[in-house]
Parts: C-alpha cells; sequence; structure tokens
C-alpha cells in the first residue's frame, strides 16, 4: 500500500523504515491540512500524527483522492472528525498503547524535577554558583497524589507512585479493582482536587474533559498545589493556570502538552520571535516547567509507534479485523 506520512521528523523515518516490511512509505515534513492535502492524491492511506488536524473539510478532500485509512501513529484521536471520516467510510486507526511506562517516567521526571529545582542547579553550578540559596523542595514520601485518569498511563504512574510511599487518590469513570488491591483509593473529582499535594492528569481529551481544570477547579485545589499535565494540553484551560499562579494558589504547574502546541511543538523556533504570548507568559514564572510533549519519546515507545501503524495498515490491507480502530 503506498501510505503518505505526515509531520515526519527524522525519528520517524528511522523508525518506521526499520518496521515496514511491504508498504510503500513516503515522507512529508508539512503537517496536513487544506493547504497540503492534495500531496495525498495517489495514495490509499495516510499516517498523521497529534498536530494535523483532520476535519471535515480534509476529509471531503481527502475521500476524492482515494484515502481508504487514516493511521494515526498516537492514541489520541481528538483531531480527528470521526463522524466525517464514518460518512466516507474512511478508516481512522491509532495506535492506543506504545509504553505507559515513558509517559508515566516522564511524568515523575516533571514533579522531582519542579520541585528539587535541578533545573536550575544545572546552570547555576554551570556558572560556578554552588549556593542553596531559594532550591528548598519536599519530600514526596507521604505526600497525597491524585490522579485523574486511570487507563494504562495512570496506572503506571500510581505504581511508580506508590514506589515513593506516597498516598495515592484517584478519580476515573471506571475504577481499576487491581489498583485498589495495591492501596489506591478512588473519590470523586472534587475530592481529588481537595485533597491532592501533586495532581497529575492522565485521561483523554473529549468534550466532556475539555478544561477540567479550570477557575473552579483551581478554587478546590490545596493552597501551593502543583499540577502536572501529560495528556492533553485542552484539558487545562491555560488562562485560568495563569490566575491560579498569579495568585499564588497554584504553587507548581509542569506541562507536556499545552492547548495551542500544534503551533510550537516538535519545531525549531530559536531564531523566531513566539507570537503565542500565553505561552510566553507562562514562560515567565520561575515555577513553571514546559517540555515539549517528549513524554513518549522513548526507543522502546518509537518502536512500538512504528510496528504497531503499520500492523494496522497490514490488516486493512488484508481485510483483516482492525483491532484498534475508532469509531464514531
Amino acid at each position: 500500500m503506498k501510505i503518505a506520512v505526515f509531520s515526519t521528523k527524522s525519528y520517524d523515518k528511522e523508525y518506521l523504515n526499520q518496521a515496514n516490511a511491504s508498504h510503500e512509505l513516503s515522507f512529508f515534513e508539512t503537517s496536513l491540512n487544506i493547504n497540503t492535502v492534495n500531496l495525498t492524491q495517489g495514495f490509499g492511506a495516510i499516517c498523521v500524527f497529534v498536530n494535523d488536524k483532520i476535519d471535515a473539510a480534509i476529509i471531503d478532500e481527502l475521500a476524492a483522492n482515494g484515502i481508504q485509512i487514516i493511521a494515526l501513529r498516537c492514541a489520541g484521536f481528538n483531531n480527528v472528525d470521526l463522524v466525517a471520516a464514518a460518512a466516507k467510510n474512511i478508516k481512522v486507526v491509532r495506535v492506543p498503547s506504545y509504553s505507559p511506562q515513558a509517559v508515566a517516567e516522564h511524568t515523575v521526571a516533571l514533579i522531582l524535577t519542579l520541585n528539587r529545582k535541578t533545573h536550575k542547579v544545572y546552570n547555576r553550578v554551570r556558572e560556578s554558583n554552588f549556593s542553596l540559596e531559594r532550591l528548598i523542595g519536599f519530600n514526596l514520601y507521604q505526600k497525597t497524589v491524585g490522579v485523574i485518569g486511570t487507563g494504562q498511563i495512570g496506572k503506571a504512574f500510581c505504581n511508580i507512585m506508590l514506589g515513593f510511599r506516597c498516598k495515592v487518590i484517584a478519580y476515573d469513570v471506571q475504577e481499576s479493582e487491581t489498583l485498589k488491591k495495591q492501596g489506591v483509593m478512588y473519590m470523586s473529582f472534587d475530592e481529588v482536587l481537595q485533597q491532592s499535594d501533586i495532581i497529575s492528569l492522565h485521561c483523554p481529551l473529549m468534550p466532556k474533559t475539555h478544561h477540567i481544570i479550570n477557575s473552579e477547579s483551581f478554587a478546590k485545589m490545596k493552597q501551593g498545589a502543583m499540577l502536572i499535565n501529560t495528556s492533553r494540553g485542552g484539558l487545562v484551560k491555560t488562562i485560568d493556570a495563569i490566575e491560579a499562579l498569579k495568585t499564588g494558589h497554584l504553587g507548581y504547574l509542569g506541562i507536556d502538552v499545552y492547548e495551542q502546541e500544534e503551533h510550537l511543538f516538535f519545531k525549531d523556533l530559536s531564531e523566531s520571535v513566539i507570537q503565542d504570548d500565553t505561552i510566553e507568559r507562562l514562560m515567565s514564572f520561575h515555577n513553571v516547567l514546559i517540555t515539549p510533549h517528549q513524554g513518549f519519546f522513548t526507543k522502546e515507545a518509537l518502536e512500538q509507534i512504528a510496528t504497531t501503524t503499520l500492523n494496522n495498515l497490514t490488516s486493512f490491507e488484508k481485510g483483516l479485523p482492525l483491532q484498534n480502530q475508532v469509531l464514531a
């Protein structure tokens, strides 16, 4: 099958080519949008990433160009109009799980870095400043960690924090009996907000979770609480987070995702003037740590993403059941 792969970086090409056995892959560095959809002519499938926006207008063009399947090389699918795809009989598949541990471990890295300020220490020591002033952190031991969403990544994160001997509480519409047996206590969403010293988001972005963390949510949190988001940027209303940081009610913010990240992340903008005033304001806070959607970025995860993506396409080509199909 001829596949047009969009939003590709060097690592995408490397791992997809390593895993490929039978498909004809054409790589495009550009994202898929209304101005680039013409590139899909002559292909039977497209492969896209989190920041490719496949709305109804794009779907119409894809169908006209003969595209039969959209393969997401990620777990999230909120960037695809599933209803429009179904109407055009275009299948949508994803990679539901690649390395929960990768994202969970990155979440812990954000927590430890924000708390113990190792990013600041690194820069200080390079300038021969060995002072400990303004570097005080806190013990994670026995702190209350709230987890919103206990899917595979949330479960992996819970297990790590239990290893730190934290009290782990969680909210999810589907409670895990396994986590309960391990000591995780499920509570209501508001109770998790109210009781947690650290809150970590691990739920998908859907209409009902969009801006699940907003001004009302921040008001319910403990004074000085830490919020970590390694899931989807749209879960947090960024302007409300800024207000909570300004008042000091939110003590720490660590994000690997951002509402408007499609205009910034995965790009080298070091020689550009950033036009996004919101993220510039976020970066001005000493207690905010931003990473560019790198939580998934491990060797093991990239191998799994490539293998699952190509297996999805092979199954479609052979007329086999699509185990990872996303339905409207």
